[in-house]
């Protein structure tokens, strides 16, 4: 018979423990009474057993206190107020997608991807970035035309960086144009949008940096780069903001078997930025000239820089041959915006956060999930809104700025205590009107008393 052991202290049940294992030897059962006993003991411990002294959140995430989502409801106030000013409507789509919907369209990004156990049969990831899911959206309801902006949360799989602002899980505000328009008329619209919201928050002077995804192929061929490694050797040149082109060339070379000569051509091209004077000069080139790609390229950033010159930003734009976006489902031009230096404040170290706004035209992306094949140009932009609110809360650390975390406009006191009835009849009626007012104010009661007795 198995005895009753109740709750048996620690030591105790250890000490029994042991005795039965003894017993069970000497027995034929041994691994039937002690795979028993052991069950039972380990219950009996369970509650014994010390608890972690410390409690943490999943790597790359964080949680936001009141005083940071008021920071953050304004920041995103902000932008979305401009993206509804440019004719945006708003959507939404569901934070994981089938599987078989995001893989291949994010080429070497794709393994940073958050799988989900099997469900119903269906296998599933969370969403990488919110473009996929548009293109998804606009093929399966058939639009052929849309402004759309939307907010929500992605999820990478990479190494997070908290003092950069790069997490696993975070926000992402993007504004997409889809549908056939005049050349250039909608990516202008997509810089134009990129300015007003970066002008608006203030963070500092900024820089958006412009090439054009049919440049770069052009380069890659007149270089001599095999057509089968294009896009792996994009994939290297997307590192060139945060390491140097001597690391990125050795990552050619020596990881992806480029030849040297061909990495060095390559890197004469890429140093190259500037104004329309570039463009200009580009189209003069003895190689890229002969290049079908290169020049409509290149013929898209002289029209582009017009648009840009009656929106009054030019002065913001540099046209870099070193700008390549990793995505593999971009088509023509792509921007990426940088912040040249944070505000200055006393005794604030310089932040380097990276870009702040990204986007750029995918011209073929509808059509692969389309059964027919019915492409969609489509060209858009993200803000990192995760990054600008790194920014705005360590100046906001720095001044020392008072953050309100309600928006109560009226208290309701009495100097007696005996008047709550009358005190929440009165609030009710405030409610009614719209008036925003707290019911538990015992402070200031009593200050109020206080006062009084002062008087």
């Amino acid at each position: 018979m198995m005895p009753q052991l109740g709750l048996l202290p620690r030591r105790a049940c250890a000490a029994l423990l042991s005795q039965l294992l003894r017993r069970a030897a000497c027995n034929h059962a041994v691994g039937y009474h002690s795979q028993i006993v052991e069950a039972v003991l380990t219950s009996q411990l369970k509650p014994y057993q010390k608890k972690p002294n410390f409690i943490k959140i999943p790597k790359g995430t964080r949680d936001l206190s009141p005083k940071q989502m008021v920071v953050r409801e304004k920041i995103l106030d902000m932008v979305i107020s401009c993206f509804k000013r440019h004719g945006g409507k708003g959507l939404d789509t569901p934070a994981f997608e089938l599987k078989e919907m995001l893989t291949e369209k994010y080429n070497e990004q794709s393994g940073l991807m958050y799988d989900l156990e099997d469900q119903g049969g269906e296998l599933l990831s969370l969403r990488y970035d919110l473009t996929v899911p548009f293109a998804r959206y606009l093929a399966m309801n058939k639009l052929k035309k849309m402004k759309r902006y939307q907010v929500g949360k992605v999820w990478r799989r990479e190494s997070p960086s908290i003092v950069q602002g790069r997490y696993r899980e975070f926000y992402q505000c993007d504004f997409d144009i889809a549908g056939q328009f005049d050349p250039m008329i909608p990516d202008a619209e997509c810089l134009r949008i990129i300015y007003e919201i970066l002008s608006g928050l203030q963070l500092g002077d900024f820089l958006i940096k412009v090439n054009d995804r049919r440049i770069i192929d052009g380069i890659f061929a007149v270089c001599g780069v095999p057509e089968s490694k294009f896009r792996t050797i994009c994939a290297s040149m997307d590192k060139l903001d945060k390491i140097s082109w001597k690391d990125v060339r050795h990552e050619m070379v020596a990881e992806k078997g480029l030849a040297p000569e061909v990495a060095d051509r390559i890197g004469d091209y890429v140093q190259h930025h500037g104004g329309v004077s570039l463009v200009e000069h580009m189209l003069q080139d003895p190689r890229l000239s002969q290049n079908k790609q290169a020049l409509e390229g290149l013929g898209s950033l002289k029209l582009l820089s017009e648009y840009l010159t009656l929106f009054a930003i030019m002065e913001k734009i540099s046209f870099d041959l070193s700008l390549v976006r990793g995505l593999d489902y971009y088509t023509g031009v792509i921007y990426e915006a940088v912040l040249l230096q944070t505000p200055a404040q006393a005794g604030e170290d310089p932040l380097n956060v990276g870009s702040v706004a990204a986007g750029g035209r995918y011209d073929e992306l509808v059509a692969i999930f389309d059964p027919n094949g019915h492409r969609v140009p489509c060209v858009g932009l993200s803000i990192g809104i995760e990054r600008i609110f790194h920014i705005v809360e360590q100046r906001m650390k720095t001044s020392g700025k008072k953050v309100r975390t309600t928006e109560t406009q009226v208290f309701v006191a009495t100097p007696q205590r005996n008047f709550l009835r009358e005190r929440l009849k009165l609030i009710a009626e405030l409610w009614d009107a719209g008036i925003k007012e707290a019911i538990k104010r015992e402070h200031l009661v009593t200050e109020i008393q206080k006062r009084l007795s002062q008087s």
